[in-house]
């Protein structure tokens, strides 16, 4: 899909505006590592039967701290803070989406399906932060946005790629009669 990008023809006034509009959304990306850290590491703490599953997501873990740090820095050097209320609610939001697989009695499957499906948000979230930095003229940050969406893209790659092998993993624990909802 063809989209003009020229922001040539906007005003001073047009230019704060995408300048906010940047801003809000690196505050929104802080707010979802946080939501990411407290996702990662509930799970990594239910976690028992699937070491590689248990591996990756300590991975991920620390490449989201290490996504959290840069956004941090963005942050501070547009001389802007996080918004404490998003990360607030992002974080209660990851404890309760952590949470809300523990009694299933396919807790492994659940918790994959969803990694999945906020791997490829975040990926969808970079994206965009990359597409705003770019219009606004922010290409110091370019770098940083750019590494941390092919970590995105590489961990929503693996777990996609995955899926069969964790639900036979799953599948052969259930057949066998040993724990295997995580």
């Amino acid at each position: 899909m063809a989209v003009s990008t020229s922001f040539a023809d906007i005003g001073a006034s047009g230019k704060e505006t995408l300048q906010t509009l940047f801003i809000t959304g690196v505050k929104n990306a802080h707010a979802l590592e946080k939501e990411a850290r407290q996702i990662l590491s509930r799970q990594i703490e239910r976690v028992t039967n699937y070491p590689e599953v248990e591996q990756k997501l300590r991975m991920h873990l620390a490449e989201t701290n290490a996504q959290e740090e840069r956004i941090d820095e963005i942050l501070h050097a547009l001389g802007e803070d996080r918004s404490l209320l998003k990360d607030w609610a992002t974080q209660i939001m990851g404890n309760m989406a952590a949470v809300a697989h523990v009694p299933m009695a396919d807790e492994i499957l659940k918790n994959t399906f969803a990694n999945h499906a906020f791997e490829a948000f975040e990926v969808a979230c970079y994206k965009s932060l990359i597409a705003m930095a770019e219009a606004t003229g922010q290409t110091q940050f370019l770098s940083a946005l750019r590494q941390t969406l092919q970590e995105e893209e590489r961990m929503r790659q693996w777990i996609e790629d995955n899926v069969e092998k964790v639900t036979r993993m799953y599948m052969e624990r259930e057949a066998r009669g040993e724990k295997a909802d995580r």
